[in-house]
């Protein structure tokens, strides 16, 4: 199949499925942004969406787009009574969209991106995401087992995503103040079942994914999901995603009181990384000294300021054993044992864009004739490494009990965890330094210059943790539930680094001179208390009333495994966890005999215990908040007519503290103020189905910093998706989806001194052919 190629936007004058594959897509379907989430040049459009009956996972029923209970055994009750928002995104959803990695798929969830793009010359790499007004990336799991490190995570072998708000630490231990993500992975089942997708798009877009499940006798079964893909990013010159995946997936005992499920997989990527475009002539920017002549002048969007030597080669393993013994219907026992890890060797070359701040300053935009842009040149000047492998070794044991004390019915969940994490991270010396880029025509051959070298510095972390949980939900009457969680969590980081001492004994000299390679070592051990308790009221089987408490902790070293001694570190060891306090209330609507689920919900999230410094002084005596509306929706309307929407509020603040944001405003940078998702589709009698959707992002503030000029917030913005897709027959079906339909021009994410955004993708198209036997 040919690839499309995309229309590049034209320069500026230099002088003036995988998996089991769901259903059939789609195009059409009008519905309208709510007030609330109306960009300024939003335009009318439709949308909407339809799939074949979903996969049955053992033990959660999926239904299209909506999926009744979450896959951890530690939720014991459907999401209609559990007393928290959580939003489950199924893979007949994320695979009709044509999304590939969790990234995309997450886009069905209000207020959830990537929008932070890294500080100064880092940059942030793989699934860097902000949920509630906080970085969740360290809060990603992949069936219950945390799973750290900056990659990319690819959905071929992923059933549903799991996306829990509010604090988490009860469920998993340590984890962000605002949720967790949990991906679910496939797993052999009792049926002949195989399925593949070849799908080819704008900008080389080339993907083919498989999906082989064969039974071996009556109690046993094999299944092998792979996939490969190699594509350009869309509306960006140079940067790549090309990876392969193998997942295979045995069971023995299915269908009978004993199971047993070895799952593997191997992901091998190959990425040319991307450092982002300059903001110039974007609103809020404005020229510093020297550089009046680029005002009005935005560079092309699709610029590389790379080199071709930027990598980000990734090597994810995993092997995962699961045991499940039903000692009757009332008494299960599961454990889980995980082997992981993660390698990745990276290399991004950044930029800053800077004029003659001062008599003495270097600017790193340089020209030979000011009002001609074509001699504009800018210093590649900030190449950023990472060597670094993350391995987990874990063992997860769960016994679920249903039983009663009198009339009083209760589903308990207990167990016990234990997890070794070790991360290991080599440092990069340079010498020389890369040749300079035209500003507005770079060529990333033409980059010489640079050599870089392993200096034989390193840092090693382990954290070892020992966990002990209990969950119950107490039934007092048919109406009224009340559901209550523990946990204690005995964590000890040891911290070595081998690394240059500095001047302010981050890293200390020991009377050594400043640079020289000394030996630190930091430890870090506590016990942590996390607890959340909730009450549901329902009304029948129909409507259900909410409310919920929770608290969580991150203690430092924990989202990193890296321990520090600078004062203004949240990681440095004299401090106390990070603490944060929710409350929820909230009501959920079973409608359409269950088809549909409706939920709303208004929060408030508290985290106490930053680490600010203000007038001189560092203590650990900040505070943030985050609060806000979510509204969302999710099933069928009729049998023909599915939908997935979400709507949410953030107002996410300082409340104790300096400012944060940009423009002193106490705004907490990268969370939009609103968000909508919404995905609809319509099937027809005779095979057609069609639809598509919405995507809009509210305005958006960016960090603090020194840098002068550049914008401090980002605008709102709207895109519209939609779908086609016509099934031949019960094996055979064409899906064609276009993203971005109007076009639009828009900021996705931004570093913290604004120098760099990353540009959202223009209009693009992907065409799918899915077959299934």
């Amino acid at each position: 199949m040919t690839p499309i190629k995309s229309r590049k936007h034209a320069a500026p004058n230099p002088r003036s499925t995988q998996g089991l594959v769901t259903a059939t897509l789609l195009t059409g379907l009008t519905f309208a942004v709510p007030a609330a989430a109306q960009s300024t040049d939003a335009q009318a459009g439709s949308s909407t969406a339809t799939t074949l009956p979903g996969l049955q996972v053992e033990g959660v029923r999926v239904d299209g787009y909506k999926a009744d209970k979450v896959a951890s055994p530690k939720f014991t009750q459907s999401l209609q009574d559990t007393p928290q928002t959580i939003q489950i995104i199924t893979s007949d959803l994320f695979n009709q969209q044509g999304a590939t990695n969790l990234t995309e798929a997450l886009r069905n969830s209000p207020g959830v991106g990537t929008f932070f793009v890294g500080e100064n010359g880092n940059t942030a790499t793989g699934d860097t995401l902000y949920m509630r007004g906080f970085d969740s990336s360290s809060s990603i799991f992949v069936d219950g087992v945390r799973d750290l490190g900056s990659v990319s995570r690819d959905v071929f072998n992923i059933e549903q995503i799991e996306v829990e708000k509010g604090p988490a630490g009860t469920d998993n231990g340590r984890s962000a103040p605002t949720g967790a993500i949990n991906l679910v992975s496939k797993q052999a089942f009792a049926r002949n079942a195989t399925s593949a997708t070849i799908s080819a798009g704008t900008d080389n877009q080339r993907r083919v994914t498989a999906d082989w499940n064969q039974t071996l006798g009556t109690t046993s079964a094999l299944r092998l999901n792979v996939m490969t893909q190699d594509s350009d990013v869309i509306g960006r010159d140079e940067v790549n995603n090309k990876r392969w995946g193998i997942a295979p997936s045995l069971a023995f005992g299915l269908g009978t009181e004993t199971r047993y499920y070895l799952n593997l997989m191997y992901v091998e990527q190959d990425n040319v990384p991307d450092g982002g475009v300059p903001t110039i002539g974007l609103p809020g920017w404005s020229p510093q000294p020297t550089l009046e002549y680029l005002a009005g002048n935005p560079v092309n969007p699709e610029n590389f300021y790379g080199t071709k030597f930027d990598h980000d080669d990734v090597t994810a393993q995993m092997a995962t054993f699961r045991f499940e013994h039903d000692f009757s219907d009332q008494l299960k026992l599961t454990n889980v044992a995980r082997w992981g890890k993660n390698e990745q060797d990276y290399l991004l070359t950044a930029f800053m864009i800077t004029g003659q701040t001062s008599p003495t300053a270097v600017p790193t935009i340089q020209f030979t004739n000011p009002a001609d842009l074509s001699t504009y040149t800018v210093s590649r000047s900030l190449p950023t490494f990472k060597d670094q492998e993350y391995t987990i070794l874990t063992d997860q044991l769960n016994l679920r009990a249903d039983f009663k004390t009198g009339s009083v019915e209760h589903n308990l969940s207990t167990g016990v965890e234990i997890a070794k994490e070790e991360l290991k991270g080599w440092r990069y010396g340079t010498s020389g330094a890369w040749t300079r880029a035209n500003l507005y025509n770079p060529d990333p051959a033409t980059a010489t210059g640079l050599n870089w070298f392993r200096t034989g510095a390193y840092t090693h972390a382990e954290a070892t943790t020992s966990s002990v949980y209990a969950f119950d939900t107490v039934h007092l009457s048919e109406s009224f539930l009340l559901t209550g969680g523990v946990r204690f969590d005995h964590y000890k980081i040891d911290y070595f680094s081998h690394l240059p001492c500095t001047a302010n004994n981050s890293q200390p000299c020991r009377g050594a001179p400043v640079g020289t390679i000394t030996d630190q070592r930091l430890k870090d051990s506590d016990t942590l208390f996390n607890w959340k308790l909730g009450a549901v009221y329902k009304l029948g089987d129909v409507t259900s009333f909410y409310a919920n408490y929770a608290i969580s902790q991150q203690p430092p070293g924990g989202s990193s495994l890296e321990l520090a001694l600078t004062a203004t570190s949240a990681n440095n060891p004299i401090y106390d966890p990070q603490k944060t306090e929710t409350v929820e209330v909230g009501s959920k609507f079973s409608l359409l005999d269950d088809a549909l689920l409706l939920a709303v919900a208004l929060y408030q999230t508290d985290v106490s215990n930053e680490v600010i410094t203000e007038n001189g002084v560092t203590s650990q005596a900040g505070d943030k908040r985050v609060k806000g509306v979510e509204i969302s929706a999710v099933g069928k309307i009729t049998d023909a007519w599915s939908i997935s929407a979400g709507y949410t509020t953030m107002d996410a603040k300082v409340t104790k503290g300096p400012a944060v944001a940009q423009d002193r405003t106490t705004d907490l940078g990268y969370t939009p103020d609103s968000a909508f998702t919404a995905w609809t589709t319509y099937e027809l009698p005779f095979g057609l189905t069609f639809g598509g959707g919405v995507r809009y992002s509210g305005e958006m503030k960016r960090g603090t910093d020194g840098a002068v000029g550049t914008p401090t917030f980002v605008k709102s913005y709207t895109v519209w998706d939609a779908v086609v897709s016509y099934a031949f027959n019960k094996n055979v079906d064409l899906r064609l989806n276009g993203y971005n339909l109007f076009d639009k021009e828009y900021v996705a994410a931004i570093n913290k001194s604004g120098y760099r955004y990353t540009p959202g993708a223009p209009r693009s198209v992907l065409l799918s052919l899915n077959l299934r036997f």
